[in-house]
């Protein structure tokens, strides 16, 4: 009998605990395909890009995101704008190599879904800073259709990652 009731006490006491912890998650997505005529360093998506983002925001339609942030180029924005568009939120720009951004992310927006557009380099360093390792690599250049979620509850411990394609 006693050991049933340390046994039902520490299963009660691990399902009190897992319920204090506040899950956040980042989806996260590699700007969509830039116009490459364009001779700019800041180029608009491409009519391909542009359909991609539409699609984005297609398949995001049921997902709780709280917030939305960007790197602040036209591509980056404009990949998730018709996503914040559809919930009126409005694309936060963020700096994606410096740390203390993604640090306030985490802070302000504890628990709930954010969605973060950036480059096929800062995306990787993203997600290996959210898990704690240094685990992905750089996107291929021509590599434009990744979604990746990340869940933490708290940043570089116990990071579930699901990565996806559209």
């Amino acid at each position: 009998m006693r050991n049933l009731f340390i046994i039902l006490f520490v299963a009660i006491s691990t399902v009190a605990f897992a319920q204090e912890k506040t899950i956040t998650t980042f989806i996260l997505v590699r700007h969509a395909e830039k116009d490459l005529k364009q001779s700019t360093n800041d180029p608009d998506l491409s009519e391909e890009g542009k359909a991609r983002a539409t699609r984005l925001s297609e398949l995001l339609t049921k997902a709780d995101i709280a917030a939305v942030y960007s790197t602040p180029y036209k591509r980056t924005q404009q990949t998730v704008e018709p996503a914040a568009k559809q919930r009126t939120l409005p694309v936060v720009s963020y700096q994606a190599m410096v740390k203390e951004d993604v640090d306030l992310m985490i802070q302000k927006h504890a628990g709930q879904t954010i969605l973060v557009s950036g480059h096929s380099n800062t995306i990787p360093n993203l997600i290996n800073y959210l898990i704690g390792e240094d685990k992905y690599k750089n996107f291929a250049d021509d590599d434009y259709g990744n979604i990746v979620i990340v869940s933490i509850t708290e940043r570089g411990k116990n990071a579930k990652v699901v990565w996806m394609r559209y």
